[in-house]
């Protein structure tokens, strides 16, 4: 975000000082050319989506996600992304006919995923895009520490999400991941809450702005079709 240098990743943390913001504080990224950028300031202007979302009409969360991608608050890679899946699943299945409250849904998926931090793919072994299918899964259920079944069914979601993008192996891709997670969440969305949400085919366009891209290991790349 500050000179286009690549990322590195450390093996501990260090304190750094936000290039944006001013803040001091311990993380294991930061570029090669030394700037660090918090979460907070890498997910400035998400809280477009709220707007993006209530204006949707779409039952294709892929869909949903791609204009989310395309905004300008939106980076090749970054924790918002770890917000934006589990929006663009709120609202594709509110538009399916999903009994949910959307705007108050959103917002607590917001402060869910704001809580997942950038890089936690590599260094928690849980990609942030699956996490938050399960983070969807858990709000659309009302799902608590103390719940039975929404508290089962949120973790199958994470776990079935997580599984396919293990299956594709890294380096990470948060356009990737994220498309991943959203197909997995709709067909089990339809399997255990009987909302048929859409679902089309996506090829995609972000290959170029992506250093560690993995070509035709990506299901998603037009090297494929």
């Amino acid at each position: 975000m500050i000179c286009k240098a690549p990322l590195e990743y450390l093996a501990a943390d260090t304190l750094m000082e936000c290039a944006v913001c001013g803040r001091r504080e311990n993380s294991k990224t930061r570029c090669l050319s030394g700037h660090y950028v918090c979460n907070e300031c890498h997910m400035s202007g998400l809280d477009a989506i709220t707007g993006l979302c209530a204006a949707e009409t779409s039952r294709d969360p892929a869909a949903v996600l791609q204009r989310m991608m395309d905004q300008p608050f939106c980076h090749m890679h970054g924790p918002e992304h770890h917000v934006m899946v589990g929006a663009a699943l709120l609202t594709a299945y509110r538009n399916a006919g999903g009994g949910i409250d959307l705007p108050a849904a959103l917002a607590e998926m917001v402060r869910r995923g704001k809580s997942v931090p950038g890089g936690a793919c590599g260094f928690w072994g849980a990609c942030g895009a699956g996490l938050s299918t399960g983070m969807f899964v858990s709000i659309i259920s009302g799902s608590t520490p103390l719940a039975e079944e929404p508290f089962a069914l949120s973790h199958r979601m994470t776990a079935r999400a997580l599984g396919k993008i293990g299956e594709i192996g890294g380096p990470r891709c948060c356009k990737r991941d994220s498309f991943l997670a959203v197909l997995e969440a709709v067909d089990f969305v339809e399997e255990h809450f009987g909302v048929k949400m859409e679902r089309s085919e996506i090829v995609c366009g972000y290959a170029a702005g992506n250093r560690q891209c993995v070509g035709k290991r990506c299901p998603f790349s037009r090297a494929n079709r």
